[in-house]
């Protein structure tokens, strides 16, 4: 862990940068990308510059951290709060109307594990329903943990997307669900993209600015 202005952060080199880049996420702080020939002074240089913002971006985590540690004891669920039993000897999560059986050391593990069948059994249905709608199948589909990804679809319709999802409410989930099946139709973004969307989920405004303003909060 490195320091510049009071500002602790990590290096990371990457083969893939082309530029210094910094980046403040609310759970592993303040992290500078740096391209494989950078030198280390590089990366001081670049969060003394980006100080102002870092900082803000800072006491923005702060009130992310703070949001999760609130719902201590439960976790949510399309817009529900799922209460946390502990149960030692317990290996896998169960549940029971709106508790969830945990193991009782270390429950993160069996909870992602149960969240991911979860996210498979209520993303499928939705993607049925929305590829139909726009005319084209998709020919495969994972559930995945990326870092900064909600749903992606490839050229050749594979969709995927990710379990946190089921962190945030129902509304949510759809829009993404939709948002990449009208991928299957238009692979990009062009104005196109957004009248197709719209034409199916009129509404997706929300719970696009909903996901950007509270993505950060979707962790266990």
């Amino acid at each position: 862990m490195a320091r510049a202005v009071d500002i602790p952060y990590t290096v990371r080199r990457s083969s893939r940068a082309r530029r210094v880049r910094v980046s403040v996420d609310p759970h592993r702080g303040v992290e500078v990308v740096l391209p494989v020939r950078a030198r280390e002074r590089e990366a001081a240089a670049a969060v003394a510059e980006l100080r102002p913002w870092i900082e803000r971006r800072l006491r923005e985590a702060a009130a992310v951290r703070e949001r999760v540690r609130e719902r201590a004891g439960t976790v949510p669920y399309l817009g529900r709060a799922l209460r946390l039993v502990p149960e030692d000897g317990r290996t896998r999560v169960h549940r029971r109307g709106d508790e969830l059986l945990v193991p009782g050391a270390d429950p993160a593990p069996a909870l992602e594990r149960w969240f991911r069948r979860a996210a498979r059994a209520e993303i499928v249905p939705r993607a049925d329903e929305a590829s139909a709608a726009v005319g084209r199948p998709y020919t495969a589909l994972t559930i995945r943990n990326q870092r900064t990804r909600w749903g992606s679809c490839s050229a050749s319709g594979a969709l995927s997307f990710n379990w946190r999802l089921l962190l945030a409410p129902e509304e949510v989930l759809d829009y993404v669900v939709w948002h990449e099946a009208c991928h299957l139709a238009v692979l990009d973004h062009s104005p196109g993209f957004w009248r197709l969307l719209a034409a199916h989920r009129p509404g997706y405004r929300e719970p696009r600015r909903w996901l950007r303003a509270h993505g950060a909060t979707l962790v266990l």
